[in-house]
């Protein structure tokens, strides 16, 4: 989990569904970090959850894409630095060693945070996504036990995410640099 280092991004009005579906997610975080107190050392700097592609939802893809348009009306220096490493991440073979291209690499922090999709925002504490495992960072409770880790524990329920994109008509997948290559 990377912190934010410079402007709050918006989120665009074209998209309330989104909107409500990123407030629950991020509340549903918050109560997280909050049960796992010590044990989340996620910090600026740590890009450990930053590095290989991995799929986003077009509605990711989408609120991505909205994000960069804000960053290029605020710090267009920034946004042009996203699109270069964008760019550079879809002419090669992503590895799992790769950063994201949101990540500023210089700073460790995320250039478009207020943006990020829901992969990035449940990586951490552990979260469950529907019916997706729970995810830990392995930097995250060195120690713990099974059952410390099951009590720090939240769910969230992506029926919302189904129900914007079912309205939106916005499906399917993608990667964060083909996103971020298609935004204007």
């Amino acid at each position: 989990m990377v912190t934010c280092r410079a402007a709050r991004l918006r989120y665009s009005l074209s998209m309330p569904g989104d909107q409500a579906l990123i407030q629950i997610v991020d509340a549903a975080l918050a109560e997280a970090a909050r049960k796992s107190g010590p044990w989340l050392v996620c910090r600026p700097g740590c890009t450990e959850c930053c590095m290989g592609p991995f799929p986003i939802t077009q509605l990711d893809a989408r609120r991505l894409r909205e994000g960069l348009a804000e960053l290029d009306r605020r710090d267009p220096r920034r946004a042009a630095d996203v699109r270069q490493r964008a760019r550079q991440a879809v002419a090669h073979t992503a590895t799992d060693d790769d950063p994201c291209p949101a990540l500023d690499p210089a700073a460790g922090t995320c250039d478009l945070y207020a943006a990020r999709p829901i992969t990035c925002r449940i990586f951490g504490p552990p979260v469950r996504y529907g019916s997706d495992a729970v995810g830990v960072c392995e930097l995250c409770f060195h120690g713990a036990s099974d059952e410390e880790i099951a009590a720090c524990r939240v769910e969230v329920d992506p029926g919302l995410e189904y129900e914007v994109e079912e309205s939106t008509g916005v499906r399917g997948e993608t990667l964060v640099a083909f996103a971020l290559v298609t935004a204007q």
